[in-house]
């Protein structure tokens, strides 16, 4: 696409602009007064956006007309998106998500030059991250800020089998109407020709193929959306009618097996999907009333991508070898801690797959058993019959076992039948929901087991985050301020050893500039500086302080190891791992 007035330099850069800002622009030519201005920029300092966005929601100008004014300040030729039709191979190159951020969108794609159109076309920061994003010469065109708006949802939906349903439901009294029976929808529970039935396939589907770990499904009191977690973060993909949400929800309540009429109490739930291929995906389903309509969060537990492999999960070789140690020992207690979606399951489902052996007899208590693992006798617990982590304990112990897993400890029962077991000959494998490995232990005084149980049961305590991996395919060199390092606890005469990365966003990590994740640990082993001090009564800054004398390597001192490798960023090294500081002085 190459017209009279393009941008020149080969096609990548726009025309030089002129100095002055496009608002002293737009007074001088005319285009506005300046009283138009001042309410302009008011307006902005209250709603945000661009100046121009203020210009035209006020009235002062019309869209096109600024785009056109915009193309000839900076020798870039103006065009109108309704006139293109945008080709997947252009849209394939630049993330919704960065699209959406800075407000452009591809338009052509030939060789290596990418023809993108901005609403700011004097945006030259944007014009460098786009050409280091996509390898390509970047031809710069303006367009109108509502069309580039309104292409960015109608491509990057048309991409999407998903999107192209929503616009057939926002314009279909059927969809509307289907949702005023609940009845009706349990009895067409069969059909899959249903403007729900398909929403929620395609749904489902689009979740795998982005190797999404959870779905959001969301109302609110004008609006429905739903979210995909997808390597630790949480992005919009999509907003239904707000019509369609209560037989949405209806829906996958009859697909998880639970009771439709029943909407003022949580609900928990099961779902199996097989793909066109044959993949088998299960969901857990959780349904929570909310003020306005009930929401529904669904993790996809895809054993497909189950590394069930201690040596991929993230430890330092040494860390990896105490752990090693530690589950080979015929007897004692091993938890793992941290919060919900930490991959504390993944990191105890690998070391009983490491111990699984035809001598050894493996039985796990589980709420709920995520996945099947062959050779393993796993056990799903149910409050609701009375029949709990402690009760399945006791029977353990009546079935010869060698390697017991309980899912969590919760309460002071559940902690002296694990305690007695892993007294009494058995390896106990379990979790809790601690911030640290040294608070492990406040947590289960707290609870109410003994000093000298602890220290004489407790073999290991293991930590740990996810953190999210920086992109391959973007990751670039970030400067980080000396001080900052110094003050995250990198030494002073190593700070010029760290050259920090992180990623700058592509369409391979949808603009976030994260791709997967890589956990992070801290091993806590039962020293005879740290039995001192737990039977001494020392508090949980103490404890921390004798675990690090017993060599213990901190979630954050865990994390600067990877942060130095350039596998996490500094972003990430913050907001997962909190300072040594006090425990070091």
């Amino acid at each position: 696409m190459s017209q009279s007035g393009s941008a020149n330099n080969g096609g990548t850069n726009p025309g030089v602009g002129p100095k002055k800002t496009v608002g002293e622009l737009l007074v001088i030519e005319k285009k506005v007064n300046a009283i138009q201005l001042a309410e302009a920029r008011e307006d902005q300092k209250k709603n945000g956006g661009r100046l121009t966005s203020a210009l035209v929601r006020l009235g002062h100008m019309k869209d096109k007309e600024l785009a056109e004014f915009l193309g000839s300040q900076y020798n870039v030729p103006a065009v109108d998106l309704d006139q293109f039709e945008i080709d997947e191979a252009s849209l394939a190159t630049v993330s919704r998500e960065i699209c959406e951020k800075h407000l452009v969108i591809p338009v052509s794609k030939a060789g290596d030059t990418l023809v993108v159109a901005f609403s700011d076309p004097s945006n030259l920061f944007v014009r460098d991250d786009l050409r280091f994003i996509t390898k390509c010469k970047i031809e710069v065109v303006v367009a109108a800020e509502t069309a580039i708006q309104k292409a960015i949802e109608k491509y990057y939906r048309k991409g999407a089998d998903l999107g192209r349903l929503v616009d057939e439901m926002e314009n279909s009294d059927e969809a509307l109407n289907f949702t005023q029976s609940l009845e009706a929808l349990a009895l067409d529970k069969d059909n899959d020709s249903g403007p729900i039935v398909k929403f929620v396939n395609l749904m489902l589907a689009e979740s795998i193929k982005l190797k999404a770990s959870d779905i959001h499904i969301e109302p609110y009191e004008k609006r429905f959306r739903v979210r995909f977690r997808i390597d630790g973060l949480l992005h919009e993909k999509i907003q239904p009618p707000p019509g369609i949400a209560a037989g949405l929800v209806s829906r996958l309540k009859i697909m998880s097996r639970l009771d439709i009429a029943e909407r003022r109490k949580p609900q928990d739930g099961r779902l199996k999907v097989k793909t066109a291929t044959g993949l088998e995906v299960d969901f857990r389903v959780s349904v929570l009333p909310t003020l306005f309509g009930e929401k529904v969060v669904m993790r996809l537990l895809d054993k497909a991508n189950l590394k069930l492999d201690m040596t991929k999960l993230g430890f330092e070789e040494d860390d990896l070898q105490v752990l090693r140690e530690k589950i080979n020992e015929p007897q004692g207690l091993v938890l793992v801690t941290g919060p919900t979606g930490s991959g504390k399951t993944v990191t105890l489902y690998s070391a009983l797959q490491s111990l699984n052996d035809p001598q050894i007899n493996i039985s796990t208590a589980e709420d709920p058993v995520e996945f099947n693992l062959d050779g393993i006798n796993q056990v799903q617990v149910n409050a609701d019959i009375g029949f709990d982590f402690a009760d399945a304990l006791r029977s353990f112990l009546r079935q010869d076992p060698d390697v017991i897993l309980v899912g969590e400890i919760r309460d002071l029962t559940t902690a002296e039948v694990a305690f007695k077991a892993a007294s009494t000959g058995h390896l106990v494998l379990s979790t809790l929901h601690t911030n640290d490995a040294p608070s492990t232990v406040s947590r289960l005084l707290d609870m109410g087991v003994a000093p000298y149980v602890i220290t004489s049961t407790v073999s290991l305590v293991v930590a740990q985050r996810l953190a999210g991996r920086v992109c391959e395919r973007c990751k670039e060199p970030h400067k980080v301020e000396k001080a900052a390092l110094i003050k995250a606890g990198v030494p002073e005469a190593e700070v010029e050893e760290y050259e920090t990365m992180r990623g700058a966003g592509c369409a391979n990590c949808n603009g976030s500039g994260i791709k997967g994740r890589i956990a992070i640990f801290e091993l806590m082993t039962m020293t005879d500086a740290l039995r001192e001090a737990i039977l001494g009564g020392g508090g949980p800054l103490e404890i921390k302080r004798a675990a690090l004398r017993g060599g213990m390597r901190s979630l954050r001192k865990a994390g600067l190891m990877k942060l130095k490798k350039g596998e996490i960023s500094f972003e990430q090294l913050i907001s997962m791992t909190v300072s040594d500081e006090q425990a070091t002085k």
